[in-house]
């Protein structure tokens, strides 16, 4: 049988209106301070500007000067420029007809295509063991978090798995356990609760989050035993974020598109699974629950993998790693002085991946308000203007507060702008004091 042979060079029929549409919208710049996007309101066939937070207009060029900084979500747009730059490459154009079914041609829910490029990226980074490993397509990583619960809590379903994590946590690691929570497994809170229990009747499923959302430090399992599963939330574990020292090899790992890309909006994540029984498990609990994971995002997830991979990582996680490491020694650097706020510790370590030590730049600030007056810490920055995530979220106390590192320029500005302005009110105060 003859092969089949594709000439490239053609000329563009059907697909020239929606390149000419996807052109347009990208051509509006907005001031520099939004965005337009094809599936947005539009004025007159005109796409309109969708603008950042303390911005407006038809242009977003009037800023707000009352403005707060927003810094409550992980929306990672910090990356939007990378994927600006790499407009060309990353763009996608997909036919009305593309992939119709609900399977591939091989019956799989999951492409195959994509799964082998992921298990190419994760050797180029050299942040988890994929080989002899299973991988599993969701929803992001939180369909695949309650997955990995639903299928631990089956090894022994006569007796309930207590489900825990170490504070401070995730809150949707609770939320969401509590939601879905059967006579299988339920939240039981801190992991250091349980810590001595000598009860080997009691059986434990330990969610560990390497860097921690909220405070970026690389957590370990906590728990010892038999009884004791663990699930590893490597969310974050990219070289934007962390250092990477050693490749993550634990039984089941969690990644997703939402912080290694920015592109949460396409809500696509997978697991690398060591054992084939809890695989199966997973695999079952996501084809019953949606069906399989959709074909565009897959799709888009396989056309933007493959632009991190031309040059094996190294663009888009030097432009990651640089822009998270200025915004952290710059907030780093207006809190030094202050005697009222603290930000987490987090040391320099050696990366495998850039092959040197490495300054430290985490998606978040986990700041703590440090005077007994101020132990609502989150009505203490609202006051000065600034909206971050209450420490109470996390499970534990309220002088805590997570802000957020990983928005837009324009959000990490007005933020820096109201850290120094409330620093500054704190030494005209100790001013005051000694006259």
């Amino acid at each position: 049988m003859g092969k089949i042979q594709i000439s490239w060079c053609w000329e563009l029929s059907w697909s020239r209106r929606a390149a000419e549409e996807g052109e347009a919208a990208a051509a509006v710049e907005c001031s520099g301070h939004g965005r337009t996007f094809l599936d947005g309101l539009d004025v007159d066939g005109i796409p309109e500007c969708e603008c950042n937070s303390c911005f407006a207009g038809s242009d977003c060029s009037q800023i707000s000067s009352d403005c707060v900084a927003d810094v409550d979500s992980g929306d990672a747009l910090f990356l939007e420029p990378f994927w600006m730059k790499n407009a060309a490459s990353s763009a996608m154009l997909v036919s009305g007809w593309h992939r119709m079914s609900y399977v591939f041609k091989n019956e799989s829910l999951i492409s195959s295509v994509l799964e082998n490029q992921i298990r190419k990226l994760h050797n180029t980074v050299g942040n988890a063991v994929t080989q002899g490993r299973f991988i599993v397509f969701g929803a992001g990583s939180i369909q695949l978090l309650n997955a990995a619960v639903h299928a631990l809590s089956q090894e022994n379903s006569s007796v309930s798995a207590k489900v825990v994590a170490s504070v401070p946590f995730y809150q949707l690691y609770q939320l969401q356990t509590d939601l879905f929570g059967t006579v299988d497994f339920k939240f039981q809170g801190d992991t250091s609760l349980w810590k001595n229990s000598s009860d080997g009747s009691l059986n434990f499923i330990e969610i560990v989050t390497a860097p921690n959302n909220p405070d970026g430090q690389m957590n370990k399992a906590v728990l010892q035993g038999s009884h004791v599963k663990a699930i590893h939330d490597h969310v974050y574990y990219w070289p934007h974020f962390t250092a990477i020292p050693a490749p993550a090899d634990g039984d089941i790992m969690l990644f997703s598109l939402s912080k290694f890309t920015g592109h949460a909006g396409t809500r696509f994540g997978w697991a690398v699974i060591k054992d084939e029984a809890v695989y199966q498990r997973m695999s079952t609990y996501v084809e019953l629950n949606t069906l399989g994971i959709s074909r565009d995002a897959q799709l888009r997830a396989f056309k933007l993998l493959k632009v991190v991979m031309e040059r094996s990582g190294k663009e888009i996680f030097e432009y990651g790693h640089s822009t998270m490491r200025n915004r952290w020694e710059k907030l780093s650097s207006a809190l030094s002085v202050s005697e009222r706020f603290s930000l987490q510790d987090i040391p320099p370590q050696y990366c495998n991946f850039f092959q040197t030590v490495r300054a430290a730049s985490p998606a978040y600030g986990w700041l703590k308000c440090e005077r007994k007056e101020d132990k609502e810490c989150y009505r203490v920055l609202k006051k000065a203007g600034i909206i971050g995530r209450d420490g109470t979220l996390f499970g534990v106390g309220s002088s805590y507060v997570r802000l957020s590192l990983i928005k837009t320029q324009d959000d990490f500005d007005m933020l820096l702008h109201k850290i120094k302005k409330l620093v500054a009110k704190e030494d005209d105060m100790q001013a005051r004091s000694t006259m």
